[in-house]
C-alpha cells in the first residue's frame, strides 16, 4: 500500500449532534464453520471469518461497522486486536466533529507503526471498518438511513449479482442462485484454462433471457495467460472478466489487454489508495472499478472515489465477500452513488453474511430497510456466540 493511501477529503459530512467524543469499542473475531470451502485462483478459505466493530460516544450513540479479513482466515483476530489495542487509544478524550476527522486522525498516527510493522493492509482494513461504523452513528444521530443521509435522493434498492461460484460446481450452483432470484452470475476462474472456458461454454448455453455472466480470475495470469483465456473465451459473451491481471501488474499490460482481449475489464478491490483508483479511471482500460470499503478507506474514501469512477465515465461496482454488516454498507453506498453498478452478493453459505438484520434479496435485488444508519440495532446472539475473539475499549 502507498504511503499517501489516506482517503481524500471529499467526503467530510459532520456528526448531526455536534463534536462527539468516543467512549467505548468493541470489536469481535467470528467464524463459522462450512461444508464447502471457497477456492479462488489465489487460495481456499476453509471457514467464514469476520470481524463486527461497535464504536459508541459519551452520550450513547453507537453505529456498527465491519473489518475485511476473509483471506486468510487467521487473520480476524489480529484485526481485532489491532482495533482495540492499536487505534481506539488514538480516539482517546478527542472531540471529532465528522468521521473523516477520526479516520485523518488513525491514519496521520499510525503512518510509522505501518512502516515499522510492513502491515499497511491490516491497517488499512481496521481503520476502513470503524470508518463505517462512524457513518453509521452519525447517520443514526441524523435518523435517516445511511444512504440518505449521503444523498437525499439515494435508492431504496439496488441490483445484485451472485458471486463467489467456483467454475467446477457452477452447473449447479448458478441454479441455485437463479432459484434464490438472481440473474446475474459470476465465477470463478484461473485453475485450468481449457477447463474453465469449457465449462463456461456450458453456462453460457444455460442462461435464460435477461440473464448476465461474469468471470473473476483473482490476480491468476501474466499478460500472456490472460490473452489466451480471452482468447478462448470471447464468443461466450462475458459481461467482463475480474483481475485477470495482479492488481501490480504494469498499467501497459492492462490497456494491452483492453484492447486485445475482447472483454470488458474489472478490477479495484486491491487498490490501494485514492491515487490508485484516479490512475485507473485515467487510463480507460477499466470498464468496471471495484473498490471494498471494508479493506480500504470505508465510507470516508470510497464515497469520493465512487463519484469519480462515474465522473469518468466508468462503472462503480462495489467489491464485498466479508459479512451482513460490510455487505449493508457497500449496498447504501451503491444507493447512494447511483450509477449502472451491481451490488456484489457471496453465493455461498455464510451466516454471518445472510443473517445479519436488514438484508433482504427479493429477485435479485438488494432492498434496504428504512431503519436509521445501516438499520442493524445489535448482532443476533447466537451469531456472536460463534466469536473467538472479543476485546472492548473504553475511554
Amino acid at each position: 500500500m502507498a504511503l499517501n493511501s489516506q482517503p481524500a477529503s471529499g467526503a467530510a459530512r459532520s456528526f448531526p449532534a455536534g463534536e462527539i467524543r468516543l467512549r467505548r469499542l468493541e470489536a469481535w473475531a467470528l467464524r463459522v464453520a462450512i461444508a464447502r470451502p471457497v477456492e479462488t485462483s489465489f487460495g481456499i478459505m476453509r471457514d467464514r471469518p469476520a470481524v463486527f466493530v461497535r464504536v459508541e460516544d459519551d452520550r450513547g450513540a453507537f453505529g456498527f461497522g465491519e473489518i475485511w479479513c476473509n483471506f486468510p482466515a487467521c487473520g480476524a483476530e489480529h484485526r481485532v486486536r489491532l482495533a482495540i489495542e492499536e487505534l481506539a487509544p488514538l480516539l482517546a478524550d478527542r472531540p471529532f466533529v465528522a468521521p473523516a476527522d477520526a479516520i485523518a486522525l488513525m491514519w496521520d498516527r499510525t503512518r510509522v507503526r505501518v512502516l515499522q510493522t510492513g502491515e499497511p493492509g491490516p491497517y488499512s482494513q481496521a481503520i476502513a471498518g470503524l470508518d463505517i461504523a462512524l457513518w453509521d452513528l452519525a447517520a443514526r444521530q441524523a435518523g435517516l438511513p445511511l444512504r440518505r443521509f449521503i444523498a437525499e435522493d439515494a435508492a431504496d434498492a439496488v441490483p445484485a449479482y451472485a458471486s463467489g461460484i467456483h467454475i467446477a460446481i457452477a452447473r449447479d450452483a448458478v441454479p441455485e442462485a437463479r432459484a434464490a432470484g438472481f440473474r446475474n452470475f459470476k465465477v470463478k476462474v484461473g485453475f485450468d484454462t481449457a477447463a474453465d472456458l469449457a465449462g463456461l461454454a456450458v453456462l453460457r448455453d444455460t442462461l435464460q433471457p435477461g440473464e448476465r455472466l461474469f468471470s473473476d480470475a483473482n490476480q491468476a495470469w501474466d499478460l500472456a495467460g490472460a490473452l489466451a483465456f480471452t482468447e478462448g473465451a470471447r464468443g461466450l459473451g462475458l459481461g467482463w472478466l475480474e483481475e485477470p491481471l495482479r492488481a501490480d501488474a504494469p498499467a501497459a499490460d492492462w490497456v494491452r489487454l483492453a484492447a486485445d482481449g475482447g472483454i470488458p475489464l474489472a478490477a479495484g478491490e486491491n487498490f490501494t489508495g485514492a491515487a490508485d483508483f484516479d490512475a485507473a479511471v485515467a487510463a480507460g482500460a477499466l470498464t468496471y472499478i471495484q473498490p471494498d470499503m471494508a479493506k480500504w478507506g470505508g465510507v470516508t474514501g470510497c464515497l469520493p472515489v465512487a463519484r469519480a469512477i462515474l465522473a469518468g465515465g466508468r462503472t462503480y461496482c462495489p467489491h464485498y465477500l466479508g459479512g451482513g454488516i460490510g455487505l449493508l454498507a457497500s449496498a447504501h453506498l451503491l444507493a447512494a452513488v447511483g450509477g449502472p453498478g451491481l451490488l456484489e452478493v457471496d453465493a455461498n453459505p455464510n451466516p454471518l453474511r445472510a443473517e445479519i438484520p436488514g438484508l433482504a434479496m427479493p429477485e435479485g435485488r438488494c432492498r434496504l430497510t428504512s431503519g436509521s444508519g445501516l438499520g442493524v440495532e445489535a448482532i443476533p446472539a447466537y451469531l456472536m456466540d460463534k466469536a473467538t475473539l472479543h476485546r472492548t475499549w473504553t475511554a
